[in-house]
């Protein structure tokens, strides 16, 4: 690293100030202090806190937090094409398919996204917004993998320009990046982005979702017959918890969702708070609408909610966006409890809709800092009320 480093001082001065390269400065600290901490400090006097954490490394442990679900995804990928086109497969198999598929997605967001984000630091000069490390990799995870990667071209500009930079870019936005680029693709191409067909790439092979079966009248659940046979099409409460279903690419699996949450709770990045509210939520309004005649699933499986769809990785990855959340710890039980109960209102209420986790989290957004303005007046007029007795 030493070497690195060395090189990085010796180039330094072509982008500083006078420099040849002087316009660019921004994109070379971004690269910079991708690999080391930055050079400055604060100047001004008085008490500062000290944290080895910078934004970056913020960022990288939330890409960290992803990985399991990007990993999982990659061999979901492979197993519904095998299967769809009758084929014996393999882990490597299956794997290197997916590979096949995900990586131009991820590569076509960074190229775009970055490249965006690039364009906005030079000519604003601002330093980049680091915010979009963990954009690029969220936005491939909710996404069918046979989206065509022109979309993801569009829907990614899209989500950095009117989603941050219009805002004033990462910090300033009032919207989930990645949502709003999956919002954008889903009215924009709803082809691509939804219905059955999409899923999965073979011939004559249904792609529907669990939630577009449930949306559809199928019966979706662990149910047999008489003679202890399985009533087809089902998936039961393990497929959808493992993921083993069709679904936007990182999606399908509550287990790497849990292992997600695991990582991001306990390098205190991911409020806890807001996850659990928002299961609460979605696990009460999903009881109460099958309590009130909504057999959504079949079979008294409100539960099924949970690991249905996008769920679970909404809840852990978009709905803890640190900027777009609320900020109180209070305001973090409503924003998640709302946002829980939205997301089961819209799938049962909206059947050309099925998956409500999306808009149930950019509507959440929406009233974010409505709810953080009320708990922070109410906390105001105790204090008030304390101290005119």
């Amino acid at each position: 690293m030493d070497f690195l480093r060395k090189k990085i001082e010796e180039i330094k001065p072509l982008f500083t100030e006078g420099g040849k390269f002087e316009k660019f400065y921004f994109i070379f600290e971004a690269h910079e202090t991708l690999f080391f901490q930055p050079s400055h400090v604060t100047k001004a006097k008085g008490a500062h806190i000290r944290d080895a954490v910078d934004m970056k490394r913020m960022m990288i442990t939330v890409i960290v937090a992803l990985v399991p679900c990007l990993l999982f995804g990659m061999w979901n990928i492979g197993e519904l094409h095998y299967k769809s086109i009758a084929e014996a497969s393999t882990l490597i198999d299956n794997v290197l398919y997916g590979a096949l598929k995900l990586v131009p997605i991820i590569a076509v967001c960074y190229i775009f996204g970055l490249g965006a984000e690039f364009i906005f630091a030079t000519i604003r000069r601002h330093p980049i917004n680091e915010g979009f490390l963990v954009t690029g990799m969220l936005l491939p995870l909710v996404v069918p993998y046979t989206i065509p990667l022109w979309q993801v071209a569009v829907a990614t500009v899209f989500a950095v320009v009117l989603g941050k930079e219009v805002f004033g870019g990462t910090g300033m936005n009032i919207l989930n990046p990645a949502l709003t680029a999956r919002a954008f693709l889903f009215f924009a191409y709803p082809g691509q982005i939804s219905g059955d067909s999409v899923w999965v790439d073979g011939d004559g092979i249904s792609g529907a979702t669990v939630l577009s079966d449930a949306a559809n009248g199928v019966y979706v659940g662990n149910a047999v017959t008489e003679a202890g046979e399985k009533i087809l099409p089902t998936y039961d409460f393990a497929d959808m918890f493992f993921g083993f279903i069709p679904g936007s690419i990182g999606e399908t699996s509550t287990l790497m969702c849990i292992i997600g949450a695991v990582i991001l709770i306990a390098s205190g990045i991911g409020s806890w708070r807001t996850m659990a509210a928002m299961v609460i939520g979605g696990a009460a309004m999903a009881y109460i609408a099958e309590a009130a005649g909504a057999d959504y699933f079949g079979g008294s499986n409100f539960y099924y909610h949970l690991v249905a769809g996008g769920f679970a990785f909404g809840t852990v990855f978009m709905a803890t966006d640190p900027v777009s959340a609320a900020q109180t710890n209070t305001g973090k039980w409503i924003y998640g409890a709302f946002a829980g109960v939205m997301a089961i209102l819209v799938r049962i209420v909206n059947p050309a809709y099925p998956e409500g986790v999306m808009l149930a989290i950019l509507l959440a957004n929406v009233f974010a800092p409505l709810f953080d303005y009320f708990v922070v007046s109410a906390h105001k007029k105790r204090r008030l009320s304390r101290a005119t007795r």
